[in-house]
């Protein structure tokens, strides 16, 4: 008697239990988490990027205005957001992308380990990571490089820490886009440069023409900015800095529950 092997058996797909269907669990979540780590572990460029390429290039910024420290204090607050916010993207995209062509995205849907799990284990494991790198990256540009900020240090902290963890998710959500570490940089230009010009990081948003301004209003780096901004003027809480950090919070976690929808096992 010939027995049939269920579909979802037989192509190695992930069947009730599996996959997109898998309810969430944080066990699940963690021990992603824990793996991602331990990969990390044993890749000591990435971990250098992540980490210490925002200081270094904070440290070039404050000599490059060494004779004229106040052009410093105006941007350097901007740019501690900015720098966290392109170095995990571009190291989270290729991460998860590393994933999928290797074929470990593929083995681990397979078994009961739904999309959500898996990413909301990598934003964790990144997410850990971008603690170590914006308390690394603060501490210098305050306390080593002299930036002046009328507000705290720990509202400059949260902002930073903020602005990297969008960067995880933004890069999350671009490697389901890209079949290749080469593509994978290619979104750079697409998701990143477009914010960078129109953040407020060159001109303020109010001069710009009506049409980009309205643009800007609408991407998460303008109000990672802003925030900053606030942080570096006023010496208390305001309900600007309020909503800058809740509109970059919101569209971290937007991003990454779109990077769990379109999540593919493999490449094309």
């Amino acid at each position: 008697m010939t027995t049939t092997t269920p579909a979802a058996t037989r192509t190695g797909t992930p069947g009730r239990t599996g996959g997109a269907t898998a309810p969430f669990s944080a066990a699940r979540a963690l021990a992603t988490a824990a793996r991602v780590l331990r990969q990390l572990r044993h890749d000591p460029r990435s971990i250098a990027l992540m980490i210490l390429v925002p200081c270094v290039m904070l440290f070039l910024l404050r000599h490059v205005f060494d004779g004229s420290p106040r052009t410093f204090d105006a941007i350097g607050a901007s740019l501690l957001g900015i720098f966290p916010l392109i170095t995990m993207f571009l190291v989270t995209s290729i991460a998860t992308l590393r994933e999928r062509t290797s074929g470990t995205l593929e083995r681990l849907l397979a078994m009961p380990l739904g999309k959500a799990d898996l990413i909301t284990g990598y934003a964790l494991a990144f997410g850990l990571l971008t603690v170590v790198q914006s308390a690394l990256a603060t501490g210098l540009a305050l306390w080593a490089l002299g930036l002046d900020v009328v507000g705290s240090a720990w509202l400059l902290l949260l902002v930073a820490l903020l602005d990297a963890l969008l960067g995880t998710a933004l890069g999350l959500f671009v490697s389901a886009f890209a079949s290749s570490e080469f593509q994978a940089v290619q979104f750079m230009p697409a998701v990143i440069f477009p914010q960078l010009l129109l953040c407020g990081l060159f001109t303020p948003r109010p001069d710009m023409h009506p049409v980009l301004e309205a643009i800007s209003g609408a991407l998460p780096m303008s109000y990672a900015v802003d925030g900053m901004n606030e942080v570096l003027r006023q010496p208390d809480i305001t309900g600007d800095f309020v909503r800058d950090v809740l509109v970059v919070a919101g569209c971290a976690v937007l991003v990454l529950a779109l990077g769990a929808a379109t999540l593919r096992r493999r490449t094309s």
